[in-house]
């Protein structure tokens, strides 16, 4: 297994969001998680790549080993797109883009800043960034919004490639996106929210 994770509580801003949370993610598995609204997935995604510590639980595998993409696209918007890569393939210590460039027909786009980028190429260079990390988890929250239906397509044969290769991946996402994957519905471990917290809170959950 490249993750195992253990009757885990997690919370967001001091109110817990999930508990007693069991699975396990194996190389070349991917894991779609499902839930409602505000159910939870972004905080357990966050939780497993390290950016806030758990409540309680055990989470077995390194955090060197994921390669996170939340809702942000964590692109410099002075950079084009081609230097955006460069440099995040520098950060991890790879090199070459030129793979990352292809899966999302990013070529004509190459020198372009990323800050004039429509939502969707936006988003077709944030998961462009997935295959120049080398990391061999994949935690992704909603990776499809703002793509059409060829730029999914794009994402979907990117993600297959990777399970292929030994890779792994959990998915916060709603749509089908054709891949071979078990289901993981975080509904039935919600916590039970007290009554101080409004509906605003959900929005972050």
């Amino acid at each position: 297994m490249v993750l195992e994770v253990r009757d885990l509580s997690v919370e967001r801003g001091g109110i817990p969001v999930l508990t007693g949370l069991s699975f396990d993610l194996a190389a070349g598995q991917a894991l779609i998680l499902r839930g409602p609204n505000g159910a939870g997935k972004t905080t357990l995604l966050r939780t497993l790549a390290g950016l806030q510590p758990a409540l309680c639980g055990e989470i077995s595998g390194t955090q060197e080993t994921i390669a996170y993409s939340g809702h942000s696209d964590g692109l410099k918007a002075m950079l084009t797109v081609a230097e955006n890569l460069t440099f995040w393939a520098e950060v991890f210590g790879q090199k070459g883009i030129d793979r990352a460039m292809k899966a999302y027909a990013l070529e004509p786009l190459a020198e372009r800043l990323a800050g004039t980028l429509s939502a969707g190429q936006k988003r077709r260079l944030g998961l462009a960034r997935l295959l120049v990390t080398a990391r061999p988890i994949w935690m992704l929250d909603e990776p499809t919004v703002s793509l059409d239906t060829q730029a999914v397509a794009q994402f979907a044969q990117a993600a297959q490639a990777h399970l292929m290769s030994g890779g792994a991946a959990l998915i916060a996402t709603h749509i089908d996106l054709g891949l071979e994957a078990q289901v993981l519905d975080v509904a039935p471990y919600r916590a039970r929210l007290d009554a101080k917290a409004g509906a605003s809170d959900e929005a972050f959950l």
